[in-house]
């Protein structure tokens, strides 16, 4: 449960690192897809704490399948209008849109496990209609695809950790959990043909482990399920030795660097989301967690249901050079992003 007023001291405080992007918004209507989740919810709260405080004449729209949920989750800014929306099915072409943020996908390891095909037509079909309602608006719409650090693929043999746009490796195609790197590369190569045929105007985001409050019950992500064990006042369970180095993001650190891919980044360009001072292994981001939280890690022998889901990646490190070129910087070292993170959702520390 999020504290609302500590989590509006956390939005008003990172509004001051895109100040400099926000007037362009003025009198904008922005589509958030996917607003039910971890990256979608967090944006939307954002954009909805900018308009409350500059009165920017931004209209924000929340879809998502569930509408009344929208509007129960947003309510407290007073600034958000939810929107009735399903990935297979195409936008309402009576609504104007000037940007879509289009965060909607099946985003953990559970999904991909247990409902491969339907992640991979979310993914593909989704990007599919909103590139159609772009097309249909001549020029009048950008959309932000929100894809994902895995369609880098799995790089071995290399010593080497950082992997920069462009440069793509190995991707088993015939394993399932390849559903969500292999439509989020299909998305990706879609919303290019769309540029070249139609003159679509698209720019993708590829967002590394991103971790924060707006986390959702079902998340099945192992930091999601980390800060849930603490928040619980349980020890941390892991369920594998944890060596795999990850670019861990902060939400609000995600959210800051869509805005700057959004309205700075160059049509048909890919952006990495990352920042260094947040890349650690995912022991690591565990015993950081522990420890702010005062509690030990664990381990347990995973399921073969669960190895199932894990990322097909060793190492998903992130160079983050081309969105820094735009002007961004990170604000929050792994540290400071988990304490934010305990200290919106309630949590008393114990070392600090």
């Amino acid at each position: 449960m999020l504290h609302v007023q500590t989590y509006q001291e956390c939005l008003t405080k990172n509004m001051a690192q895109v100040e400099s992007l926000l007037h362009t918004l003025a009198g904008k209507r922005i589509l958030v897809t996917g607003a039910a989740g971890l990256i979608g919810s967090a944006m939307v709260d954002f954009l909805a704490c900018v308009q409350g405080q500059m009165d920017l004449g931004l209209s924000v729209f929340a879809g998502s399948r569930v509408p009344e949920k929208m509007q129960s989750r947003f309510g407290m800014w007073g600034h958000v209008q939810a929107l009735r929306y399903q990935a297979l099915e195409p936008l309402p072409y009576g609504m104007h849109f000037d940007y879509i943020i289009h965060c909607a996908s099946n985003a953990h390891p559970k999904m991909f496990r247990e409902e491969p095909v339907e992640t991979m037509l979310v993914n593909f079909i989704g990007i599919n209609h909103i590139l159609d309602y772009a097309k249909a608006s001549a020029g009048k719409c950008r959309v932000l695809y929100v894809s994902s650090s895995e369609v880098y693929g799995n790089r071995t043999g290399s010593s080497q950790p950082w992997y920069t746009e462009g440069h793509y490796y190995d991707l088993d195609i015939l394993n399932a959990r390849a559903c969500y790197p292999s439509s989020k590369r299909a998305a990706e190569t879609l919303c290019s043909c769309y540029i070249q045929e139609y003159g679509v105007d698209v720019v993708t985001a590829r967002p590394g482990h991103v971790y924060g409050p707006t986390m959702t019950g079902t998340d099945s992500r192992a930091s999601s399920k980390f800060i849930r064990d603490v928040l619980q006042g349980q020890d941390i369970v892991m369920k594998s030795p944890g060596t795999q180095m990850r670019s861990y993001c902060y939400v609000m650190d995600c959210i800051t660097a869509l805005l700057f891919v959004l309205l700075k980044g160059v049509c048909g360009e890919a952006y990495n989301i990352a920042n260094a001072a947040s890349t650690a292994t995912i022991r690591q981001f565990a015993d950081e967690l522990a420890a702010q939280a005062g509690r030990k890690v664990i381990f347990e022998e995973p399921s073969d249901a669960e190895r199932r889901g894990y990322n097909l990646m060793d190492i998903s490190a992130l160079d983050a050079g081309k969105l820094e070129g735009l002007g961004w910087s990170g604000a929050y070292p792994l540290q400071d992003g988990i304490r934010e993170t305990l200290d919106i959702l309630g949590y008393p520390f114990v070392n600090l």
